[in-house]
């Protein structure tokens, strides 16, 4: 089965080589020495022309992964919630607790198969394929294309930004009613917007907040540092959290609440929610 990606590369403030900036933008190979591995064997146009791992970007490139998958995809028995389907797409409602895509076995990507009704069209996958990333710990709505043709466009809204993803988190500490984040991740600019929806004081805690969080951009980790950053750690969050207040055994509070776009083929504008986990309304019931 061919396997096909493709990436529309943003204005960059310097030119930067294909191969350190191709790490981590396909779900397929996602890591830096895999790409150049794939450079090398011929499976990556820049522009519609065979590339090298020398080529030179400086944005509006449209970086293209293409080769034919002959391995057999393992099959992850895992029942999970299907928030919209039809035969282009889906949304399904990822719990926490699992990659969404690698070379391990126990992915949602290896169970979306038995999850899913297959699609009629003519270019329909045998596998369908996560449009986007969330992290380990985080829960909630993730959108899936079932189609070549909708990978690809899908792919183009979210590098265009024409897909609006929501967040739910639960974050500790005082903290203002809303505002907007911005730094450097990783060498490149982020910017996230926060709205406190409600606050209750805690005696381990001082304070735990119930806040809607919006990223206009789409860094490692991004929600996790920007709320870091302020003050304001995730609830559980073992990589950014506060010495000393990092709660145990009940994971990441932060789950994707909602995603917005205009169906690429229906034309009809969705807004698809992942109800919260049973763990948030215990603290917000």
């Amino acid at each position: 089965m061919a396997k096909t990606e493709s990436h529309i590369v943003p204005v960059l403030p310097e030119k930067i080589r294909l191969s350190d900036y191709a790490g981590g933008i396909f779900r397929t190979i996602p890591s830096r020495k895999g790409m150049k591995k794939a450079i090398d064997k011929g499976w990556v146009r820049v522009n519609g022309k065979l590339a090298s791992t020398g080529d030179y970007l400086s944005g509006g490139e449209t970086i293209e992964l293409a080769f034919e998958e002959t391995v057999k995809r393992p099959v992850v028995e895992l029942k999970i919630e299907v928030l919209f389907e039809d035969e282009f797409l889906a949304v399904v409602n990822k719990p926490a607790g699992i990659e969404v895509s690698g070379n391990r076995k126990w992915t949602l990507e290896n169970t979306l198969s038995i999850n899913l009704k297959p699609s009629s069209e003519s270019d329909a996958l045998k596998y369908p394929e996560p449009i986007h990333r969330l992290d380990y710990p985080t829960s909630g709505a993730l959108l899936v294309g079932k189609t070549n043709t909708a990978v690809t466009e899908l792919n183009r809204m979210f590098s265009d930004r024409a897909i609006a993803k929501s967040y739910i988190a639960i974050t500790i500490g005082e903290m203002s009613d809303s505002g907007i984040l911005r730094s450097e991740i990783d060498g490149k600019a982020s910017e996230s917007e926060f709205k406190l929806l409600q606050s209750v004081q805690s005696e381990r805690f001082g304070h735990l907040n119930l806040v809607e969080l919006n990223p206009n951009t789409g860094r490692r980790h991004q929600l996790r540092k920007h709320m870091a950053e302020i003050g304001n750690p995730i609830l559980g969050d073992r990589d950014y959290g506060l010495e000393g207040l990092i709660l145990a055994g009940k994971g990441l509070y932060l789950h994707s609440v909602s995603l917005s776009f205009v169906h690429p083929f229906t034309k009809e504008e969705l807004t698809i929610e992942a109800p919260l986990p049973k763990k948030f309304m215990k603290i917000f019931p």
